[in-house]
């Protein structure tokens, strides 16, 4: 569970972050869920757009994408998801997260 003071801090850095992973109405596909570990191993801190219209429908997306690829919600502005999962290794150069602290 991430503190607030760490939600601040990665809300922070997420601003300038542009979403690597889409959404659509299809729902979360085995690609959707692949690009998204593969985009979380990398980077650890991403942006995820969910092109769905239906807000209530969209939070239960976002909430099962979180809950497979076992990242944590970090905010969620309009129909962009920030989603954080600490890597295994992260590498300096690809990490969201040590780019800004490092």
């Amino acid at each position: 569970m991430l503190s607030s003071e760490r939600k601040r801090s990665f809300r922070a850095i997420g601003h300038n972050l542009k979403p690597v992973v889409i959404v659509a109405d299809n729902g979360i596909t085995e690609g959707v869920v692949e690009e998204t570990r593969r985009a979380l191993d990398d980077h650890e801190l991403i942006k995820v757009k969910f092109a769905i219209g239906d807000r209530d429908a969209r939070r239960a997306v976002i909430a099962e994408l979180c809950g497979i690829s076992k990242a944590e919600l970090v905010q969620t502005i309009g129909k962009i998801a920030l989603i954080y999962k600490a890597a295994k290794e992260p590498s300096p150069r690809l990490s969201n997260i040590l780019r800004q602290h490092g």
